[in-house]
């Protein structure tokens, strides 16, 4: 079975981030940045997979020259190899600009099945798993909590409100899972050792057959038009309970509406 991984770099969402003026899109070069958490999650779930059914994970990326946290912590964990598509086109690519690249990519390769967190920490949108799947026009099994493989045939686990329902469909799929899924390894020694010298090919947007038109600033649909800095937050009220507190708590809540 071949299988594979689409993984992001994130800024750290520990860190102070902000916008650049420019672009009005968030200042990658102020922050640290590091694997979306939820892709490790999906590294797993791959992994787990190939254990069980035999095969490969390959792991794409897409992103600046120096995002290459993403793919080495995948290839740490156990993936076997991976392919870094950057160039500076695709800066600026919004969800539907950046599932047409990375269509794009997973048009040179073969795989069974293509797997995703179920989104990003920097936008929490969702929609690549979706957009990604139409392109490929392959099913679309999202928010798995747990995969099961047979022969040709996949089914999930698919999370919802009010528990889950059981998805199926053949393969080849998209699936995105959640991080119910399952609890990602830490690489070990060994295998950071072994990253170092497994393969990863590096793509530029021409190279894979992207037209540069249909993706970044320019190709994508969305845009911010404004954005201000969050003002300072404002000294809170300190209510002296000498008897009464509890009526002063209720008509504060009652002002603010929350009551």
């Amino acid at each position: 079975m071949k299988i594979v991984v689409l993984v992001k770099q994130v800024p750290d969402t520990a860190a102070d981030k902000r916008l650049d003026p420019d672009t009005l899109a968030v200042d990658r070069g102020a922050v640290d940045g590091l694997i979306n958490e939820m892709d490790e999650f999906a590294i797993e779930e791959a992994l787990q997979l190939v254990e069980k059914h035999g095969g490969e994970v390959t792991v794409v990326s897409m992103g600046p020259e120096d995002a290459n946290d993403a793919y080495k912590k995948a290839l740490q964990m156990g993936a076997d190899k991976a392919v870094f598509l950057t160039d500076p086109a695709l800066a600026g690519s919004d969800a539907l600009a950046t599932s047409l690249a990375l269509a794009k990519v997973l048009g040179t390769l073969e795989y069974d099945l293509v797997i995703l967190g179920s989104e990003a920490s920097d936008a929490r949108t969702s929609l690549v798993p979706a957009l990604l799947a139409e392109r490929l026009g392959l099913p679309q099994l999202s928010f798995a909590s747990k995969v099961e493989i047979e022969g040709a045939a996949i089914k999930i686990n698919r999370l919802t409100d009010y528990g889950h329902d059981v998805v199926e469909a053949a393969l080849p799929a998209v699936v995105s899972v959640v991080e119910k899924i399952n609890e990602p390894r830490y690489p070990s020694f060994k295998g950071i050792m072994a990253a170092k010298k497994k393969p990863v090919d590096t793509l530029d947007a021409a190279g894979v057959g992207i037209d540069a038109a249909e993706v970044g600033w320019a190709g994508s649909r969305t845009k911010v038009l404004d954005a201000t800095v969050a003002p300072p937050r404002a000294k809170g009220t300190i209510v002296s309970d000498e008897g009464n507190g509890g009526v002063e708590l209720v008509e504060f809540l009652a002002s603010k509406k929350f009551v």
